[in-house]
């Protein structure tokens, strides 16, 4: 049954709109509001039909106050965007890359690799905004280059290899940005860690325009060495001589020369030697290290700059260019010719011509080195520097000395003196000879070695020493002072001060600085042995028990640290722990009976007789004559009331009888020696008087005929 629509009683329905309110009412302002209608919705005619869930849909959408049925926001067109918000989105991505950066700086490769794929997916969100813009896909293309490069990089250093060469392959693949093809260099040295040599080398190397020839240079030198690497050293020296007609390089000059080598073209070598020795630095402008009297700020600044970044970069280019030159010249002397020395020569002079001349000295000194590595000492390369030759000289004369020829030692020691009056080596060299015979005329050199350079640590150590061996110890004292002010960290010169503290009799010196070479070494035995040694003597066992403990962990051959552990726990009647190290002792020293005498004592007085029997007769078959080992055996034997009591009673007596006799014929012996000593001098005093008497009677004669 339907319900009866308003207004069909009393008169016929009035006319409605197409929505189904009638027009009646919406002309009275006090007729009822329209609700829960939306627009473009039919407003239902009866109440079997539920309110706002009508199917019919003429315009618009159902009823949903709440906007459930919209879902998500959907993002806004590139129009709509701000373009604040896409320079924030930028940003983030850049902030990304730099915190990757940061943290690849500080070797944490997985976190920068983390921040790197973040940095992808944000700048992934800008992908759709970025090509409904024309704008902002200039302004992001460079910036979708910088994250998928630095991604690539991160996967590399991860060894992700797989990951790399796919990111590097996108990038080249993408049209839109420019010498892209570089990258296939960076596939291609991940090729080579993968050892797949040459692949994809060459392909870059075609992919690049001869515009960016330094990129080209560096292909090249990446070839040449793949092909060294695959033992094709004439392609390899094809592509090395290319780059140094075009872009020479010390490197890539000493590499020409190492394949030259392994080709054995000597004509090669001698052209890349030359090659290598020509090729610039470009760092010798020395104008702008030289200050001006002018303004003081310019001197500060100028100053300040001397030991900057640059600096330190350009002086290590320079060490590292002299390093490729003197190994080249100790690499191709022996090979170009049969004569070592004459080849060598040849490096010399051609160095001296060159830039690097100041290394033509230190090639000198090198060539007398590898005459004394030969045992050729007479053979010397110094030929007119004197202070080269002075270098080289002393050199040999610590040579000799090291072989005891103290008279070669000195001849040289003075040709060196002679070369180089201020040479503080030749002087201290000179008072190394004579150090072993007079401490004082090795004194003076050492001092004419300091007055020429006062910080010449060797001559103030052997100054130090010969003072010491001259008995004056405060003096030497003062030496070793001022030498460890020079070298604080110097055990020597530390160890040297506690033993002079030591003999001028103050202990506790010596054991503070003992204590500092133990801090310094820690783990050497013999220091702490001697701090053993110095806590016993001052009455403090404790503490010398420690040391001594610590350096038998360290060292446990160290007899005497064995033998006053072993006194020390006998003295507290733990003989079973004695017995420990005295058995230690009798390993060291088998033939000595001291120790094995003492485990004997050390059974006997802690009760195990029977062992310490044991002992003594094993001590007795090895040692028959020794009179204490009898002793203790006839002592336990008598004790323990053996049947052996006679026996070892009738061999004490024989042992004692027996050096008894020999005790008497080494004095008679000894006494036979003197008596003949001075029957010698008598019989020759008297040869000389009946000599004298004779030429006497000779003339008594004369005179009686």
């Amino acid at each position: 049954m339907n319900a009866i629509r308003p207004g069909t009683i009393n008169g016929p329905r009035p006319s409605t709109t197409s929505f189904g309110v009638s027009m009646s009412r919406m002309a009275t302002s006090t007729s009822r509001p329209v609700t829960a209608v939306q627009i473009g919705a039919t407003r239902p005619m009866t109440a079997v039909t539920a309110a706002g869930y009508t199917s019919s849909r003429i315009r618009g959408s159902n009823f949903d106050p709440l906007g459930w049925s919209r879902g998500a926001t959907p993002p806004p067109e590139a129009e709509n965007m701000p373009e604040e918000k896409l320079k924030l989105l930028e940003m983030k991505v850049m902030d990304l890359l730099q915190e990757s950066a940061i943290a690849h700086g500080k070797g944490a490769s997985e976190l920068a690799l983390q921040k790197d794929k973040e940095a992808r997916r944000e700048e992934r969100a800008l992908a759709k905004p970025r090509e409904q813009s024309a704008n902002m896909r200039k302004i992001c293309s460079p910036l979708k280059f910088s994250v998928l490069l630095n991604l690539a990089n991160q996967y590399e250093n991860n060894k992700m290899y797989t990951e790399a060469l796919k990111t590097y392959q996108t990038i080249v693949k993408d049209k839109t940005f420019e010498n892209a093809g570089r990258l296939t260099v960076n596939q291609g040295n991940i090729y080579f860690k993968q050892k797949q040599y040459l692949k994809l080398y060459r392909m870059a190397l075609d992919q690049i325009s001869g515009a960016h020839k330094e990129i080209r240079m560096k292909i090249l030198q990446n070839t040449g060495a793949v092909l060294n690497k695959m033992g094709r050293y004439s392609d390899a020296k094809t592509s090395y001589l290319e780059i140094m007609s075009e872009s020479p390089n010390v490197h890539v000059g000493y590499n020409l020369i190492i394949c030259s080598c392994a080709v054995g073209d000597r004509e090669m070598m001698k052209e890349a030697f030359r090659k290598l020795i020509s090729v610039p630095l470009r760092i010798n402008d020395e104008d702008k290290d030289i200050p001006s009297n002018d303004d003081a700020g310019t001197d500060i600044v100028t100053e300040a700059s001397k030991n900057d970044e640059l600096h330190q970069m350009e002086r290590d280019l320079e060490m590292q260019a002299e390093k490729y030159i003197m190994s080249a010249a100790k690499l191709i002397a022996p090979v170009i010719d049969t004569s070592f020395a004459t080849q060598l020569d040849w490096c010399i002079d051609m160095v001296k011509t060159s830039q690097y001349y100041e290394l033509a000295n230190e090639l000198e000194t090198n060539k007398a080195l590898t005459y004394f590595k030969q045992n050729d000492f007479d053979r010397t390369c110094v030929k007119n520097d004197s202070t080269v030759k002075s270098a080289a000289v002393t050199n040999l004369s610590a040579l000799y000395l090291m072989k005891k020829d103290y008279d070669q030692a000195e001849r040289y020691a003075n040709i060196a003196i002679s070369a180089d009056r201020y040479n503080a080596a030749a002087l201290t060299s000179m008072g190394n000879v004579h150090l072993e015979k007079d401490h004082e005329k090795a004194a003076e050199f050492y001092k004419e070695a300091l007055r020429n350079d006062s910080c010449c640590t060797e001559a103030l150590y052997n100054l130090g020493l010969a003072f010491k061996k001259l008995d004056c110890l405060e003096e030497a004292l003062d030496c070793f002072l001022k030498l460890h002010t020079i070298l604080r960290n110097s055990t020597q010169v530390m160890y040297q001060l506690a033993n002079l503290y030591e003999r001028l009799g103050d202990p506790q010196r010596a054991i503070d600085w003992l204590k500092k070479v133990s801090s310094v070494t820690p783990t050497d035995p013999h220091v702490l042995a001697k701090l053993g040694k110095l806590h016993d003597n001052e009455g403090d066992q404790a503490l010398a028990f420690q040391y001594y403990c610590e350096s038998f962990r360290l060292f446990p051959s160290n007899i005497e640290v064995i033998e006053w552990l072993g006194a020390f726990y006998m003295d507290k009647r733990f003989y079973e722990r004695a017995v420990q190290y005295f058995e230690k002792a009798t390993l060291i020293q088998p033939r000595q009976v001291k120790w094995q005498l003492l485990v004997a004592s050390s059974y006997r007085r802690s009760g195990c007789y029977k062992k310490a029997l044991e002992t003594y007769k094993d001590i007795h078959r090895r040692f028959p004559e020794n009179v204490e080992c009898l002793h203790f055996l006839l002592r336990l034997c008598t004790d323990m009331r053996l049947k052996e009591v006679e026996e070892y009673a009738s061999k004490l007596k024989k042992v004692e009888k027996r050096k008894k006799i020999r005790k008497e014929s080494e004095e008679s012996e000894r006494e036979g020696s003197a008596g003949c000593r001075s029957e010698g001098r008598v019989r020759r005093a008297s040869n000389a008087g009946d000599s004298g008497h004779s030429g006497n009677s000779g003339a008594a004669l004369e005179k009686r005929t």
